[in-house]
């Protein structure tokens, strides 16, 4: 902003300059004092001037309101835009006419596959769409050092790009074992975020007493794996922001709710870190949070508190966040406090969505350096043979709607070969296939309670190192699939019978596509369907969305990476054989 600008803004204030847009006729939404009071808004030059009064010059804009409310724009605290399977700009446009103005987003899963090019891809996507994208440096790429990803960011890394005015701070800190330990390296990215004055991003799943003291007292703000209200009453008392997610996995709006409080909401958030296009489309985003809120009982000023001024105070946006002057004018109109259906949205001052339809013209940005990371070495269907030297394994066990596995035991066959074989168990082979180093592994284990029957299902999208991850029950269809990835360079695909029933391509790193969102969620859904009907996975499980996370090393309490199975409980790579 110039001087120019500024005089012009508080000569609209004071009524002695037109506004570039008046908001007629609308009920304020005051996050501050959480109440709603009439008012007509002025705008000018993309910030809010203050309140019109009788005898102020006319607008250049009029938009009549017509006595529905005016709020600021919803902020989401924590995501990851390629678990949209997304573009940045095609994310902006399914989000912004939902209310959402504002993300902070962790763009390490593409990070784990390109590192500083993935990186630099997300800041390039964003920097000319609506949707006003802040991003995080990640702190864990890759997440452990039991696996292979893409690439890996060290503390000089982070220090590269952490200073850049669009990134807020360090991403979640997955690796709190190392946190807690006080492991040097790790102490090295959390001087960088200190150094550079930035905030750090948590991830704790069931830590508690003195190790959760240890992990705030290396300055970790926020969290988004709260479990109970336990769990969020013992963040706030430490000082860390609880982030409540409603992603398309992760449900914990809900569970958390009876935690917040009149004394605490100040400190309570709302994020959707993991959300696919399908939920996007036919439940919305923010606005799907603060509903579900709502209607389990939070007063709806509350929750738009939530939404807003408590994220923007979180993460030191001071421009954004409330309806008052001098803020952006980041706005949102709608009907009902009980029942937030947005109508209108305003980005800076400028009309970026009406009655669903996305306004905004973005500028898409094409791929360079971000496609086509596909790197397998020796690999073939014999590498697929899993030979064991008991009947008596370890499995993985399916927890359906939770990220979360159990330790599953079974005693299963064998042929003479000692290599297992299918008895009619609810068991398969899951493998990992490496693709960023051509180092050749392909990681084996067995998975249980998935259902699938005479077939194979693969993704590259496999959080958070993104290798080729399939599971299925015939090596010959598992190689098959996976090699359709290695083709298509990522993406989505079912094998059966020696033939393909289906893949979707996904063309930035293997984890997003450019294409339109709807046509995204109906070829994911067609995927699914084929998944459920013809391979029998059971009904109550996200194909996809289960196996991608069956690779994520830093959730209890089995996983599978390219080095084998993985005891997150015990942070180490065990044996199938039980």
């Amino acid at each position: 902003m110039d001087k120019q600008s500024l005089k012009q803004r508080i000569d609209v204030a004071a009524g002695r300059a037109p506004a570039d847009l008046r908001i007629a006729n609308c009920r304020v939404v005051d996050v501050y004092n959480r109440t709603v009071f009439p008012a007509d808004v002025l705008v000018s030059g993309g910030c809010i001037a203050g309140w019109g009064a009788p005898g102020f010059p006319e607008a250049r804009e009029v938009f009549d309101a017509g006595g529905a409310y005016l709020a600021p724009g919803l902020i989401d605290s924590h995501v990851h835009i390629e678990s949209s399977h997304l573009s940045p700009a095609e994310f902006s446009r399914l989000v912004v006419p939902h209310g959402t103005t504002t993300i902070v987003a962790d763009p390490h899963e593409i990070c784990n596959v390109c590192g500083l090019d993935g990186f630099d891809y997300m800041l390039r996507a964003s920097e000319h769409t609506a949707l006003q994208v802040f991003l995080q440096a990640p702190s864990c790429v890759p997440c452990t050092p039991f696996e292979n990803a893409g690439a890996t960011l060290d503390a000089k890394e982070i220090a590269r790009r952490i200073g850049l005015e669009r990134v807020l701070g360090l991403g979640e800190m997955m690796n709190f074992v190392g946190v807690c330990a006080a492991d040097s390296d790790i102490l090295d990215k959390l001087m960088e975020a200190a150094r550079a004055g930035k905030l750090v991003d948590g991830h704790s799943p069931g830590l508690s007493g003195h190790m959760l003291d240890a992990y705030a007292a290396a300055g970790i703000r926020t969290d988004h794996e709260c479990a109970t209200p336990d769990e969020l009453r013992d963040r706030v008392r430490r000082g860390i922001y609880v982030l409540l997610r409603q992603g398309t996995s992760c449900h914990d709006v809900l569970n958390l709710l009876p935690g917040v409080t009149g004394d605490n909401e100040r400190f309570c958030l709302f994020c959707t870190d993991d959300r696919q296009s399908a939920s996007l489309i036919e439940e919305g985003h923010i606005d799907n949070n603060i509903r579900l809120a709502v209607g389990a009982g939070l007063d709806p000023l509350t929750a738009l508190r939530m939404a807003t001024i408590n994220a923007a105070e979180c993460y030191g946006l001071r421009d954004r966040g409330a309806i008052a002057p001098g803020m952006r004018a980041d706005m949102i109109l709608f009907d009902d406090l009980n029942d937030l259906r947005v109508k209108e949205v305003w980005v800076a001052g400028r009309h970026a969505a009406s009655r669903g339809d996305y306004l905004a013209e973005d500028v898409r940005v094409a791929p360079e350096g971000v496609s086509g990371r596909m790197n397998v070495r020796d690999f073939s269907a014999a590498r697929l043979a899993l030979t064991l030297k008991s009947d008596h394994v370890r499995t993985i066990r399916v927890c359906p709607g939770s990220v979360v596995t159990g330790e599953g035991r079974a005693t299963v066959r064998r042929d003479a070969d000692g290599r297992w074989r299918r008895d009619g168990q609810d068991i398969v082979k899951i493998a990992v296939v490496e693709r960023h180093r051509g180092t050749g592994n392909v990681g084996l284990g067995l998975l249980e309670g998935y259902g699938l029957k005479n077939g194979a299902i693969a993704t590259s999208v496999a959080h958070d190192s993104h290798n080729i991850i399939v599971a299925g029950d015939s090596d010959d269809d598992m190689a098959l699939a996976v090699e359709r990835l290695i083709e298509m360079g990522g993406g989505m695909a079912i094998a059966q019978n020696g033939r393909l029933l289906g893949s979707l391509e996904h063309e930035i790193a293997g984890l997003m596509t450019d294409r339109p969102g709807e046509w995204v969620a109906r070829e994911i859904a067609r995927l699914c369907d084929i998944a459920g009907n013809a391979l029998g996975i059971h009904g109550n499980i996200d194909p996809f969305m289960a196996l991608c996370f069956m690779a994520l090393p830093v959730i209890p309490a089995l996983k599978i990476t390219d080095t084998g199975l993985f005891d997150v409980n015990a942070f180490k790579t065990v044996p199938v054989e039980a």
